[in-house]
């Protein structure tokens, strides 16, 4: 296979209101990760020129399946992550804030404390 999973439809909405083909999960040393290109929770527009709107998950599965060796996919980007499988992580990965958005801000408090306790203890 291509070496990655695919939700959505319009049979099976993976985000309200929206029929869109998404990649859910990309298998380790599968042909997509090893590619690099393809992230979790692209928006897939189209495989091999074939455009995926409007379909059902069954009928893109085929299209997928059925690819051939060279495929070319239009995505579109996720901009912000979404809620569900698209978050999935494997290999200890962790989710959320990465440690300098916390880091940074503690440190700049601390040194203002510090600012502000010897100034403080000059006036004394």
């Amino acid at each position: 296979g291509l070496g990655f999973n695919i939700v959505g439809g319009t049979d099976q909405q993976y985000i309200a209101n929206d029929s869109s083909i998404y990649v859910s999960r990309i298998k380790k040393d599968g042909a997509a990760y090893l590619d690099g290109r393809l992230q979790e929770g692209d928006k897939i527009l189209a495989i091999n020129g074939k455009d995926l709107e409007h379909l059902r998950h069954k009928d893109a599965v085929e299209l997928f399946r059925n690819a051939g060796y060279n495929v070319s996919l239009k995505i579109q980007r996720r901009l912000q992550p979404q809620n569900g499988p698209v978050g999935h992580r494997e290999d200890g990965e962790s989710g959320g804030l990465p440690l300098a958005a916390i880091l940074v801000p503690g440190l700049a408090l601390a040194a203002t404390a510090v600012w502000i306790l010897l100034r403080y203890r000059q006036r004394m």
